[in-house]
């Protein structure tokens, strides 16, 4: 007897906005737990799905460009985050994946009212209804110079002393951050040095304070990562209501 065909594994939905971009440690988390990521770039071309049938969940990563920039691509991602936000299916966006949900559900995405920009690592504080269900880091690592008002309807999850809203969940399982969770050591060091004429903006830290806050942070984002992965899949399993990030059962 021929032996039975293996199971389909499930197929997360990975965009990202460079020919040269990975979804990092986020992407290996979600190979860990037996997940296909099917990986998509439609700023060079690529179509996006037309429903999530396919998909068990999408994770939108970040990019130099604007959530407000005219391209007909940014566009397509906009309305594609609506659609799973509708299909109500898991959907993380990271940086310009989270502007790009704010964009969506109608709230502003604009540069800091003074100039700044959060490129390194900086505080990051749990709200309280988030503060009890994962140990949050006390910095998390950034790359960006625009900030998202939060949407009519979301819920604030984290904040910080730049840019004030720094993560958002909106309805049962679609979350946004402003962070870069997914970074690992040999990704800052590409950003750094790929793109060290950032480190002048006003705001940001030199490349040294990179790598220094690595060491002191990276373990402590690795096991909220590692946290925060497991409840918003669960969330997305879950038909039930849950609070906040879904307390597990």
């Amino acid at each position: 007897m021929e032996p039975a065909p293996s199971a389909r594994r499930e197929r997360i939905l990975i965009i990202l906005h460079q020919a040269h971009s990975t979804p990092g440690r986020i992407g290996l988390r979600l190979e860990q737990r037996g997940y296909e990521l099917d990986v998509r770039r439609p700023a060079l071309g690529d179509d996006l799905p037309s429903s999530m049938a396919e998909h068990a969940g999408a994770v939108v990563f970040g990019g130099p460009m604007s959530a407000n920039d005219p391209h007909p691509w940014i566009r397509r991602e906009v309305d594609f985050v609506g659609m799973v936000m509708a299909a109500d299916k898991p959907l993380l966006g990271v940086c310009l994946g989270a502007q790009l949900m704010a964009v969506q559900l109608g709230a502003r995405v604009a540069r800091h009212g003074e100039g700044l920009s959060e490129i390194g690592y900086y505080p990051v504080r749990p709200t309280p209804s988030a503060e009890g269900v994962l140990p949050w880091p006390s910095h998390v690592y950034h790359w960006h110079s625009e900030g998202f008002d939060l949407p009519t309807g979301a819920e604030l999850l984290a904040c910080g002393d730049v840019f004030p809203n720094q993560a958002f969940r909106h309805g049962r399982c679609a979350y946004g951050i402003q962070f870069h969770p997914e970074v690992t050591h040999e990704m800052m060091c590409r950003w750094t040095i790929r793109g060290a004429e950032k480190l002048g903006l006003p705001g940001a830290q030199p490349g040294e304070a990179h790598l220094e806050g690595w060491s002191r942070y990276d373990p402590a984002i690795c096991r909220w990562l590692t946290g925060f992965l497991d409840l918003w899949l669960e969330r997305g399993r879950d038909t039930a209501p849950a609070p906040c990030l879904a307390a597990r059962a």
